[in-house]
């Protein structure tokens, strides 16, 4: 899976051109952590976003898993996608504090390094967008 994406700055958002695996996988963070019950004062702090706000962005980045699509994000949509994105491994540690590997790629399709990467793709991504 192509973790790198590419932003540029427009007018106070960013613009993206994303693959169908990487809106499926950032959907699939979204999803997974709103799955999980967690109150909706739970939710803010891990994703600074309310359930509406989630639900919106969610909404925006379902499509029909084939095609490239562009979108422009704003920083906050960012931040709460990588929250997610980083979040959502935590959902599932396991008694004793192990990570549960296996239950995580049978729950979100997608092992938990493409997580970490596309994460890390997005702060780098806004980095190279914004530094002169």
């Amino acid at each position: 899976m192509r973790t790198q994406i590419k932003l540029t700055e427009v007018e106070g958002a960013f613009r993206t051109r994303l693959t169908s695996p990487q809106t499926d996988l950032m959907l699939e963070a979204l999803r997974t952590l709103q799955g999980w019950g967690y109150s909706d004062e739970a939710v803010a702090v891990q994703l600074n976003a309310d359930q509406e706000e989630i639900d919106r962005l969610a909404e925006r980045l379902a499509g029909d898993h084939k095609t490239t699509r562009d979108f422009t994000l704003t920083a906050h949509e960012l931040h709460v996608i990588h929250s997610a994105l980083t979040a959502v491994a935590t959902t599932f540690v396991v008694r004793g504090g192990a990570f549960s590997e296996e239950g995580f790629y049978n729950k979100t399709s997608f092992f938990r390094e493409n997580f970490d990467a596309m994460a890390l793709s997005i702060v780098t991504a806004v980095d190279e967008a914004t530094t002169p």
